[in-house]
């Protein structure tokens, strides 16, 4: 493969294009701040991160991504990600009122090519144990994917 040509990640389809759209903006919005990211993340939880990030210093972001009222309305689950990150924001659409999420978390605005922070969220640090299994989660994934992007019939497994 030539440094021209360009390894895409397949779409698993559980997205709706809005929250493909989202993600990408948000995405571009953490590397300014110096994370990087990986989506759709499967945690010791059993929960899956729509994006997790982690920086320079090994702080760790989820982020929620919700595409419309009824898709935050219809979600109960997002209070488990807590678990697994110093800081938890929701990213959404401006077609989505700010008003209607917690206080408790961050806020980003986003489309498919740029996004900003609202709101920033609390801090709520996690122990060593836990972000070390994070850490090697988020790094796992990366690994694992970017693998088997390269040897698509390689012996990576899914899930990951």
């Amino acid at each position: 493969m030539s440094l021209s040509q360009r390894i895409e990640a397949p779409v698993d389809g559980r997205q709706s294009e809005t929250a493909l759209a989202v993600a990408r903006g948000t995405a571009r919005l953490l590397a300014a701040h110096g994370f990087s990211c990986v989506s759709e993340l499967p945690l010791a939880s059993g929960r899956r991160a729509d994006l997790a990030a982690v920086d320079r210093k090994g702080a760790i972001w989820i982020v929620e991504i919700k595409s419309s009222v009824a898709d935050f309305r219809a979600d109960h689950k997002w209070m488990d990600y807590r678990q697994h990150c110093d800081r938890l924001f929701f990213a959404t659409t401006q077609a989505v009122p700010c008003e209607i999420f917690p206080p408790d978390t961050g806020l980003i605005v986003a489309d498919a090519f740029g996004a900003e922070i609202k709101c920033e969220a609390p801090e709520h640090r996690l122990s060593a144990t836990v972000r070390k299994a994070m850490l090697l989660t988020i790094a796992r994934a990366a690994t694992l994917r970017l693998q088997s992007l390269i040897d698509p019939t390689g012996p990576y497994g899914e899930g990951f």
